[in-house]
């Protein structure tokens, strides 16, 4: 910590390799070295205080600093540092843990498969999905449909599963037996006709339809989706799609998974986003908030109608991870989800926060530069177009997002830029004071991105 700015940069170009990251251009710049943090604000190396309404990377959910989490891992390095689930052992956080998780999921929850991390948990369910079929006796049911533009992880499973079609250029992805259907992005997809947000979200529900009988339904494994695509956008599917898509599920009795890494814990209103959303998955995958990010934990929820056949029908299940329920991230999640049951932080979002941020979203269609702007629960995206009446995108080659995101930086604020979308997802403690210090932020930052782009000629 007593090195300079300049020092932690170079030595981060000389051997840190950054995640989805142009490394030479890093290296000209820089990175942001941040040292320190506290509730819902970060502070770099220059001293600048920063309001994180991202929370980190969709994680932070009880904000940063909790004592209760510092002391359970703490607690628990003394007593068990680490120990493996292999050889018919387990520990007492890690069972605990799973008994929790057990409570605060829908009631077709009773198992749970832990992994490191989101990815590793979507790899799972590629793994578990084709298992079931197989001891079901139909191993040709494979193919697992997802959707273009989602983010399931980035290992190859996961990238695959995901829409991303930079992720599929770099390393032959797709893996085989995944294929892809268009997302339910209103703006870009159903606005153009003149769709209403319903008819809109039972046209884009019936591609998985389409998708299954051109596949073949007796090949056809599982869909997976996010609850709200995050990643992609915090794209917000009308509420008429998810609905649809589990009439679908049902017709050709495939598997739904729902990928909860970002909307579980609290995220959209609810404490999982099938809730929100009226979804009764078979597979749920979670990480990020339930350790609120401090210790890194993943994992799936394993519904009884697959379980009952892997635990007695399947055998051994060739599969797991070497921190599979490691005692110290498990203690953490134990006591970040009790945090966020004493402090009622789902009721919160769902009651005063949530609703607060909408009205503020809703606020923002009026400025000059924003063709549309939404939100669900603690999450949020602002567009933002040439033509607002029309709807008419920039150029992307201008990369006017990323524009935005400079001045959000630049302003003591971390908002996050998907194309020419801005996207939040705050912690969950946050006040109704730091919304509105948030929005004068973000207010700010449209306004000096507007003078930017019409300075520029880009209007």
């Amino acid at each position: 910590m007593s090195r300079t700015t300049q020092a932690w940069q170079a030595a981060d170009t000389a051997h840190f390799l950054h995640p989805f990251t142009d490394f030479d251009a890093l290296a000209k710049k820089g990175s942001r070295i941040i040292e320190r943090a506290e509730n819902i604000y970060l502070w770099d190396s220059e001293g600048h205080k920063i309001l994180d309404a991202m929370s980190g990377l969709w994680c932070v959910n009880v904000g940063y600093g909790r004592q209760e989490l510092i002391d359970a891992a703490t607690a628990q390095l003394k007593q068990l540092p680490f120990y493996n689930a292999f050889f018919q052992t387990a520990t007492p956080p890690a069972i605990e843990l799973a008994e929790l998780l057990s409570e605060v999921t829908p009631p077709q929850f009773r198992h749970v498969f832990f992994s490191g991390s989101g990815s590793e948990g979507n790899d799972t369910v590629v793994r578990m999905v084709r298992r079931y079929w197989d001891v079901l006796g139909q191993p040709e049911r494979k193919v697992i449909i997802s959707r273009n533009n989602a983010y399931h992880g980035s290992t190859m499973a996961g990238a695959s599963l995901g829409g991303m079609s930079g992720m599929h250029a770099q390393g032959g992805l797709p893996i085989p037996d995944i294929t892809h259907i268009e997302q339910p992005y209103w703006y870009e997809l159903g606005r153009p006709q003149g769709l209403s947000r319903d008819d809109f979200g039972r046209l884009a529900a019936s591609w998985l339809e389409k998708k299954i009988l051109e596949v073949g339904p007796e090949r056809v494994a599982a869909f997976i989706g996010e609850p709200v695509q995050g990643a992609g956008g915090v794209i917000i599917p009308p509420a008429t799609y998810w609905p649809a898509i589990q009439v679908i599920c049902d017709k050709y009795g495939i598997l739904l998974v729902s990928d909860e890494v970002i909307c579980g814990f609290g995220r959209t209103g609810q404490w999982w986003g099938c809730e929100t959303m009226g979804t009764r998955p078979d597979l749920m995958t979670f990480a990020k908030g339930v350790t609120s990010g401090y210790i890194p934990l993943g994992g799936v929820m394993v519904g009884e109608r697959v379980a009952r056949v892997l635990i007695e029908q399947g055998g051994e299940f060739n599969h797991g991870y070497t921190y599979s329920g490691h005692p110290v991230a498990c203690a953490v999640a134990l006591a970040n989800i009790r945090l966020i049951q004493r402090d009622r932080l789902v009721d919160r979002v769902r009651d005063d926060l949530g609703p607060y941020l909408a009205q503020h979203f809703e606020a923002l269609k009026a400025h000059p530069l924003v063709g549309d702007a939404e939100t669900c629960g603690l999450m949020g995206a602002v567009v933002l177009a040439k033509d607002k009446a029309s709807g008419t995108p920039f150029a992307s080659d201008l990369e006017v997002g990323m524009v935005c995101r400079g001045h959000c930086f630049g302003n003591g604020l971390i908002m996050r830029a998907v194309g020419d979308r801005m996207i939040i997802a705050p912690p969950l403690v946050m006040t109704r004071d730091q919304i509105d210090e948030m929005m004068v932020l973000i207010k700010r930052c449209l306004d000096l991105t507007w003078a930017d782009v019409k300075a520029r000629g880009w209007v």
